[in-house]
């Protein structure tokens, strides 16, 4: 095994401990935290049940278990979609956002920020390396709106050029189950 290998284990195991102490300081389950914190992330594409589960790889029914307790912790809510029957949107609550504010994420955040890494190049590493392990196991990509290949700007008004919808500002930044890598 290489040396990376080794550190990607080691940064993988470290990260799981941070999210089960959140979890546990919360009475959580860790993917209880994951979902909230995949769910502060994510945009109104991705804010569905289906796209938790296609993203943590996860069922169907462990999706609908997590829901409710999440629900009946008061952390999130659950919104109908205007234009899809019974399509649902699951948005956090105030309680939902101070869960999810000051833990393993942000912390990870200010590590980053503290250590010299080359943040840019770093970042690009790991890009593509995930990339490659998505397609290895056939998942979905689930990138930076900003950054899909159906990202359109046209005299200041952004939209999703697969959708033909128009996208608020903080759509943008968030992270879409139907992105597609630019070509360059």
């Amino acid at each position: 095994m290489s040396q990376t290998s080794l550190l990607l284990e080691r940064l993988g195991a470290l990260i799981q401990q941070f999210v089960r102490e959140d979890a546990a300081r919360h009475g959580l389950l860790p993917i209880h935290i994951q979902v909230l914190h995949y769910l502060k992330r994510a945009n109104r594409y991705s804010d569905l049940p289906i796209a938790i589960a296609e993203y943590f790889g996860i069922t169907r029914g462990t999706v609908s278990q997590t829901i409710t307790v999440l629900e009946r912790k008061g952390l999130l809510t659950k919104e109908p979609d205007a234009q899809h029957g019974k399509r649902v949107h699951l948005k956090l609550t105030s309680a939902g956002e101070s869960v999810v504010s000051g833990s393993w994420c942000e912390r990870i955040e200010q590590m980053l920020c503290e250590s010299a890494v080359e943040t840019a190049a770093f970042e690009s590493t790991l890009r593509k390396l995930l990339s490659t392990m998505q397609r290895a196991n056939g998942r979905r990509a689930f990138g930076l709106c900003r950054q899909c290949a159906h990202f359109l700007t046209d005299k200041g008004v952004t939209r999703c050029g697969l959708t033909h919808e128009p996208l608020a500002t903080e759509q943008t930044v968030r992270i879409c189950r139907e992105w597609t890598a630019a070509t360059s």
